[in-house]
């Protein structure tokens, strides 16, 4: 039986027409992310660029100057020197407002300053700056966004756009779409396309998934008649705060990949956590993790400490950590140690038991795992595995129905493959 689980390049694959935002934010956690309907989690100790998943917890978020000036920036030509100077006269700041002006910067405020719905009027802004958060559903009004997008930001050529493609990526998704109850807020979850407006044309759109527990941002794109505007870092402050009024906790905002010079500006939003690839805790991207990363391709702070623990145990004599610094670390608990030698190793039906991969149930843990119980799809039918008969004579080291199911339940983790229904055919 072929694996449901593939592995491409540095990274492996499995895809689902259909899977709750609960079963998806345990995903995130465990270092996934989704493109359509095909879910990927890179190899992170084997990628050339490791894909570290971080996350902003949004009430302690503080923009720095950078991102106030990007703001009112913004603000200023949305609303023009001119309403602003009538509407100061008209509708003059009361006591309270001059005092929460003076304690610091009013992010939430800000973000909602030039939109329309929130202007005083008489007199009318400069232009009309709608913002709203709609279906993912695929319109000609944003394709033409994303063509625009795709062909001058980042210079692909005409024919290689497509209708097809921009639903693929951007519109289709195997989210169902729920709402709950938080602090006595309807909060929206699903997938959700977050479309800025001004004076009625499609400007800007954000791709978002929202979960239980955050924003995960899955795309961004803009028209590049407002390249100069900054938008990446205006959508971010807006997706940060979309998390933090609608309850979310936290915005993930992608992969950071700390040697790629472009993705750098996601650790300017602070305090900014990233996940452990090993043990799947989060440390916050400051201190030592910053300076790992500095050094090294592949950081795992559970690791480093693991490895210094056990060399300064050794023999009951503590051993200078710049001793155990200076010593590279083998992997030699990851026995193929390239993307490619990883990936022949699966082709050549090695099991991924043996290939191991960071963050992925190890063959000990599988064993203490229920893995008879778990639920089977087939001929428009659940089952439970171990009813199977299938089931009786195979092994999760091999190729046999157990084995895939097996190396399945390894890669989405214990809690996520309870709540699953895996399917075969």
């Amino acid at each position: 039986m072929q694996s449901l689980v593939t592995p491409f390049g540095a990274s492996y694959y499995f895809s689902s027409k259909s899977v709750t935002v609960d079963v998806y934010q345990g995903l995130v956690d465990r270092g996934w992310r989704r493109s359509g309907t095909v879910f990927y989690k890179p190899d992170v100790l084997r990628h050339c660029c490791p894909h570290y998943t971080i996350r902003l917890p949004v009430a302690s978020f503080a923009p720095t100057r950078d991102h106030r000036q990007v703001i009112n920036r913004w603000n200023r030509f949305v609303l023009g020197d001119e309403y602003s100077k009538e509407a100061a006269k008209l509708y003059p700041k009361s006591k309270a407002d001059k005092a929460k002006q003076r304690n610091g910067f009013d992010l939430p405020g800000a973000v909602h300053e030039s939109e329309y719905a929130n202007t005083k009027r008489p007199p009318e802004p400069a232009h009309r700056f709608e913002v709203t958060l709609e279906e993912g559903k695929f319109t000609k009004e944003k394709y033409e966004l994303f063509h625009n997008y795709q062909q001058h930001v980042h210079h692909e050529k005409p024919s290689e756009i497509s209708q097809s493609g921009f639903k693929r990526f951007l519109c289709e998704s195997p989210l169902q779409r729920r709402t709950a109850q938080v602090n006595g807020k309807t909060q929206q979850l699903g997938s959700y396309h977050q479309c800025y407006r001004l004076d009625g044309r499609l400007i800007a759109m954000g791709v978002l998934d929202l979960l239980p527990h955050c924003v995960s941002g899955v795309y961004f794109l803009y028209h590049s008649d407002f390249e100069k505007w900054s938008f990446g870092k205006l959508s971010a402050l807006r997706e940060a705060m979309l998390a933090l009024e609608g309850g979310y906790q936290y915005y993930y905002m992608g992969y950071y990949i700390h040697s790629c010079a472009k993705m750098r500006y996601k650790g300017e939003y602070r305090p900014q956590y990233v996940l452990d690839p090993e043990s799947l805790t989060w440390d916050p991207l400051e201190g030592e993790l910053r300076a790992l990363l500095d050094k090294k391709r592949y950081v795992s702070l559970s690791r480093e400490r693991r490895l210094k623990e056990a060399a300064q145990g050794t023999g009951g004599h503590a051993v200078e950590s710049t001793q155990h610094d200076a010593e590279p670390d083998s992997y030699s608990d990851f026995p193929y140690p390239t993307a490619k030698e990883a990936s022949d190793a699966v082709s050549n039906g090695v099991s991924l038991f043996d290939v191991r991969v960071p963050g992925v149930m190890t063959e000990e843990e599988i064993k203490q795992h229920p893995l008879g119980e778990q639920r089977i799809s087939g001929r428009n039918q659940v089952f439970v595995a171990e009813d199977l008969m299938a089931w009786e004579g195979g092994d999760i080291r091999d190729g046999s129905f157990k084995g895939i199911t097996a190396e399945f339940v390894a890669f989405l983790g214990p809690d996520v493959a309870k709540q699953v229904v895996i399917g075969f055919g």
